[in-house]
């Protein structure tokens, strides 16, 4: 039985790849979950099998674009963890495909979730940003030699200058992030916002993770780009436990950025070849 004062929760993109893990700690911490799937009933490709018989938990159908599945969700809930977003399939080739593919979705399906939680009287609400709405700064990439300014939760990338290098996710992930701040704070609805790096660690579905995991998958490929030398890290239960913490905080606010380690791309294509010899890397 659910503890005493632990009201339902619901989390967005239940069954992924942070969601997944997500749902785990809340439910191990006795919060009845409503977790939302595109199709619960989709046992084609076994996608949910590690949700299903969950006890405390109750999946639903629903789609960012879908208001009412997603009030259907949310519903009962005191609090809601915004998992889901949309992810790039593909190089877009202009900015009318990515506007239509990850930038409208995304931020439209924030608002959703939030008028959703607006309607249904949720207290608090817990954002899954990234850090690719902080980064891209020119205010900070450009400062010249000498500058020391460390980047913060205050740094939000650009959307001029994100947009300009065609980094679509962070446009969509830096607008839809501003717009969950400014309806929260218009329905008077605790927001606040994790901005991991690249989330890495084990995987509960059959899935390859989509989002930042996926980076790795196309390092195996030896399909990546090689214009950076190194990336920052998260493991992705700590994000999960870092989200419940932010939720479980009344004095958590505002923006967090979430990550751990400094990964060297040398290091690392060291370790993969140590464990998979007959793949095919990058040049270096």
């Amino acid at each position: 039985m659910p503890a005493a004062g632990k009201g339902a929760v619901c989390v967005t993109g239940a069954g992924g790849f942070i969601g997944s893990w997500v749902v785990q700690l809340l439910l191990s911490n006795d919060y009845p979950v409503h977790g939302t799937v595109r199709d619960p009933q989709d046992d084609d490709h076994n996608k949910y099998a590690h949700l299903k018989g969950l006890k405390g938990l109750k999946l639903f159908k629903a789609d960012l674009t879908d208001y009412a599945s997603l009030l259907s969700a949310i519903q009962g809930c005191s609090g809601v963890f915004h998992v889901a977003s949309p992810v790039q399939s593909s190089s877009c080739s202009s900015k009318q495909e990515a506007e239509a593919e990850i930038i409208e979705p995304t931020v439209r399906g924030t608002l959703n979730v939030m008028k959703a939680c607006a309607e249904a009287k949720v207290k608090r609400v817990v954002v899954v940003s990234s850090a690719a709405a902080v980064v891209l700064n020119p205010a900070w990439l450009e400062a010249g030699p000498g500058y020391n300014k460390p980047m913060d939760e205050t740094c939000w990338s650009d959307l001029a200058y994100s947009a300009a290098i065609e980094e679509w996710y962070a446009v969509a992930k830096t607008e839809a992030e501003r717009e969950a701040f400014e309806y929260g704070h218009r329905a008077g609805i605790e927001v606040v916002s994790i901005c991991p790096t690249l989330v890495v660690g084990p995987v509960m579905n059959h899935a390859v993770p989509s989002g930042s995991s996926f980076v790795f998958s196309n390092f195996l490929k030896g399909i990546s780009n090689l214009s950076i030398d190194r990336l920052m890290t998260v493991d992705v239960r700590d994000v999960a436990e870092a989200m419940v913490l932010m939720y479980e905080k009344p004095e958590a606010e505002g923006r967090y950025i979430c990550t751990a380690h400094l990964l060297r791309i040398h290091d690392m294509f060291e370790l993969l070849e140590s464990l998979y010899p007959d793949l095919n890397y990058p040049n270096e």
